[in-house]
């Protein structure tokens, strides 16, 4: 479970609390360096750094050229060396030039050097669809990622979590792959495009202490309690969750993930202990996506208390479309009619 949240905070988007996190641990600790693609004088694409370079120079943030491969690979030697970098791959669609650095030495390196070396590196990524990004900027990864042994793999859902995170991610000394929901950046998003988007300033999630905190790798929150279905999700589907519970008025207690690998099992197994119905819900394709190894957990760990077999809603095997973006992604309609399958099960 998370730690208690702080006290005074002051409205951040998402953009606003991970470049706060950055500034912060910038501030704390000389060995933290930051690159990427646009990330130095311009600030970034989604201006997550912006202002950084100005503040802390142009040893400390930095540009690097359109090479994934070279961004990851110089982040492993730095972080050989003792440097924390975190740097940045403009789109999760773009990581893999960069997969052989990730997988055969990012995650490796503790385990090849018997202790001797750490890759403490964080490598952001902004994620998913919901932007009219088309096939090559609307990808979710994550399952990819939570295979490789040696990786940690997080997904904050609001700023309050996104800042709190990152700074835990590059306080550890573990390689972390930060992927950060665009469609969030600048609001909760319930799946229904056609309505006004709320800003994060009228969410409380969108309240964020400016100093430091953390909030623990690989623990879940309780996104919302209830006593009907257990929903596990995480990222933007939390908040399209929601919207399901509401709209089917279906008592779902709603888990956020937030630390997908490793990951809090036992809020997920005492959760669904409790509820005896559980639906997966994740925005990335269906077939190996990381929602089937959450269904093997829950159905390894709490068969005896299931009363219905376990649902998930996810996207299709297929493409991220340009043209047919609400077909493809997971909105309420559909996670709703997975709540109500659920509930009118046996």
């Amino acid at each position: 479970m998370a730690q208690d949240k702080e006290p005074a905070g002051v409205p951040m988007t998402m953009i606003q609390a991970l470049r706060s996190a950055m500034d912060v641990m910038l501030a704390r600790d000389d060995n933290v360096v930051i690159y990427g693609q646009d990330v130095g004088y311009f600030g970034g694409v989604f201006r997550c750094t912006d202002g950084l370079q100005a503040k802390y120079g142009k040893s400390r943030v930095f540009d690097a050229p359109i090479s994934e491969g070279g961004i990851v690979g110089t982040a492993v030697g730095m972080a050989a060396y003792g440097l924390r970098p975190v740097v940045e791959i403009q789109f999760a669609d773009y990581f893999y030039p960069a997969s052989d650095q990730i997988v055969s030495e990012a995650a490796r390196l503790r385990y090849r050097s018997a202790g001797d070396f750490t890759a403490s590196m964080t490598i952001r990524m902004p994620c998913g669809g919901g932007i009219y990004g088309g096939q090559t900027h609307s990808q979710s990864p994550e399952a990819m990622f939570t295979h490789v042994c040696g990786l940690r793999t997080v997904m904050p859902s609001n700023p309050y979590d996104a800042k709190g995170l990152l700074i835990s991610a590059i306080e550890n000394d573990d390689p972390v792959i930060f992927l950060e929901p665009k469609r969030l950046y600048n609001g909760p998003f319930d799946g229904h495009h056609d309505k006004p988007v709320v800003p994060w300033s009228q969410h409380k999630l969108g309240e964020v202490p400016e100093g430091y905190y953390t909030v623990p790798l690989d623990s879940a929150s309780v996104f919302r309690p209830g006593q009907d279905l257990t929903v596990i999700t995480y990222g933007t589907m939390v908040f399209v969750s929601e919207a399901a519970a509401l709209e089917t008025g279906i008592d779902a207690e709603i888990i956020d993930l937030r630390s997908i690998w490793p990951l809090d099992l036992d809020t997920i197994v005492n959760s669904v202990k409790k509820t005896g119905r559980c639906v997966v819900v994740h925005e990335a394709t269906r077939t190996s996506g990381f929602g089937a190894e959450l269904v093997a957990l829950v159905q390894e760990h709490c068969f005896y208390h299931l009363e219905a077999p376990i649902e998930r809603v996810t996207g299709w095997d297929t493409p991220y479309p340009h043209a047919q973006e609400w077909a493809y992604f997971p909105g309420p309609d559909r996670v709703g009619a997975a709540f109500k399958r659920a509930m009118e099960a046996a």
